[in-house]
């Protein structure tokens, strides 16, 4: 197997991989909380609860309710996974843990894609707290897309 084969499979499999948890969870906490509740895992720490966030990260723009506001959220994700793919066309040789990370946000923003598409609204169920910290809910497509970046941002500084 060449090393760019390889890279693009490892691709594939985290992008694949990342759009079937992100799914699989999702449709877990639809099938069994309603939406708007919220189920207590750990009180005082962490929430299962069933939102859907129509804005942008962290609720931004949640409440706007315009055709510019829809158009732009299907609109931003869909260039970044034109703009990842051609990466990949034109910059065959990367690492396995670049292409692992760009596989995990091309996954993450497919699935957060699909929820805009299907529901008009990104399904978000993992809600932690702490004292007077509340942190935003998410789901596993965000968490990848985090991790991912996350990750480039690490290799990028590291390689200087």
């Amino acid at each position: 197997m060449t090393r760019p084969f390889k890279y693009k499979l490892l691709f594939l499999i985290s992008l694949h991989g990342v759009i079937l948890l992100d799914v699989l969870t999702k449709r877990a906490v639809m099938s069994q909380l309603p939406l708007n509740h919220i189920r207590a895992v750990i009180p005082g720490f962490f929430n299962l609860v069933h939102i859907r966030n129509r804005g942008v990260a962290f609720g931004i723009l949640n409440n706007a309710e315009t055709f510019w506001k829809d158009f732009l959220l299907v609109l931003f994700p869909v260039a970044a996974m034109i703009g990842i793919l051609w990466l990949l066309y034109r910059y065959p040789r990367l690492s396995a843990g670049t292409a692992l990370a760009l596989g995990a946000i091309v996954g993450g923003a497919a699935g957060n894609l699909l929820d805009r598409l299907r529901y008009r609204g990104v399904v978000d169920f993992l809600d932690f707290y702490w004292r007077g910290f509340h942190w935003p809910a998410f789901n596993v497509a965000d968490m990848a897309i985090s991790v991912g970046v996350g990750f480039l941002i690490f290799r990028f500084w590291r390689e200087g």
